[in-house]
């Protein structure tokens, strides 16, 4: 019996305050919903996200390119995300196209995993119930005092690992944080750090000397991101891993720095690759060369996704960031998360059952920021 076909797409936009900006530019968080309806009538639920910019053009994209080359497709994940790449790749191979791609993907793996019975992780092949989880804050923009007070709230809830942002102008403030949090958490929990592609070489090098008595788990994202030459450089000289790929956006990226011995951990951000189709060959290239998956926020999804990787994995919990913390699911989110563990709650399909939107794009609020 053949597949359905793919006969309409209908996207909203939601925008949701963050409890804890992360800085003066980035008061909210937008998901973009996308609604697949199939020739059999079923439907399924997809998304993509972004903090900052480019909800409205996601949107257009979706509801404009997305809608008239999808429609007749046989409603398969792999095969409508390789006829949509041919279609919509001249627009860019990254930034809204592979948005507007995860959005459309992630409805199809939804539609495929429910015809099934089966969770998300079930259907790619779960591997795990469970899955560590780290503390994560967007938090350059703290004082030194809200900083420590995040790090002991970690520290309560029994996380093993955490994550705090660097790259501060005066490099000293830097050092000062980092100990803050050190001492906050004790010398057993794995320390990260994220410069958020805010450093040079040099600035890198100077910068992990003085905080190598700290004792860092990894830097992330220490140059640009589109930096392969220095970051391979950066990670042969610094001796500290290197952890990279949230602004990475296709497979062959991920391919180039692999091969080209360039980190060490890859995070691949679900929306901003493109969707579960191609977040899965991530996966496999990642695995050729032994180097552990950690997708990149969102651990509504993440979470799911973490226990179907074939290397284990830690899941970024950003404090009160998850679509649930932020009132975005009408209803139970698919995972659960208790202390430093992620449950699975084996929902059929990827669980999300997202709240009413609006389907104009964002407005801009004075100031500059969404």
């Amino acid at each position: 019996m053949s597949l359905p076909a793919v006969q309409e797409l209908t996207a909203r936009i939601l925008t949701a305050p963050l409890p804890r900006p992360w800085g003066p530019d980035v008061p909210v968080n937008h998901v973009i919903v996308c609604e697949l309806t199939l020739s059999d009538g079923r439907t399924g639920t997809g998304f993509t996200w972004t903090p900052r910019a480019g909800a409205g053009a996601v949107h257009a994209l979706l509801t404009q390119d997305c809608r008239d080359a999808v429609r007749g497709l046989t409603a398969h994940p792999e095969t409508v995300w390789d006829a949509l790449w041919e279609q919509l790749h001249e627009a860019g191979s990254g930034g809204i196209t592979t948005l507007a791609l995860a959005a459309v993907d992630t409805a199809l793996w939804d539609l495929r995993a429910r015809a099934a019975g089966h969770s998300l992780a079930e259907e790619l092949g779960l591997r795990r119930d469970t899955v560590p989880v780290y503390g994560s804050g967007v938090n350059l923009h703290y004082p030194v005092e809200e900083l420590a007070a995040q790090a002991r709230r970690w520290a309560a809830h029994g996380y093993r690992a955490v994550k705090v942002k660097v790259g501060s102008p005066d490099p000293a403030a830097d050092v000062a944080r980092v100990a803050a949090v050190r001492e906050a958490i004790g010398p057993d929990t794995a320390l990260m750090i994220d410069a958020n592609q805010r450093w040079d070489g040099f600035t890198a090098r100077r910068a992990i000397d003085a905080l190598r008595p700290y004792v860092l788990h990894w830097v992330e994202e220490p140059l640009r991101a589109d930096d392969l030459t220095g970051h391979v450089r950066l990670r042969r000289e610094c001796g500290v891993p290197i952890a990279v790929g949230e602004n990475l956006r296709t497979p062959y990226a991920f391919r180039d720095w692999l091969a080209a011995g360039a980190c060490d951990v890859v995070q691949p951000n679900v929306a901003r690759v493109g969707g579960v189709t191609p977040l899965r060959r991530i996966a496999e290239l990642a695995r050729l060369y032994s180097v552990p998956v950690w997708p990149h926020l969102l651990p509504d999804v993440s979470g799911q996704l973490a226990c179907a990787l074939p290397l284990p994995a830690m899941v970024e919990d950003v404090e009160d960031a998850s679509f649930g913390a932020l009132g975005l699911l009408d209803g139970p989110s698919p995972v659960t998360i208790d202390g430093p563990v992620l449950t699975l709650d084996r929902v059929p399909g990827l669980g999300l059952r997202f709240t009413a939107g609006t389907d104009t794009a964002p407005r801009r609020h004075p100031g500059g920021t969404r």
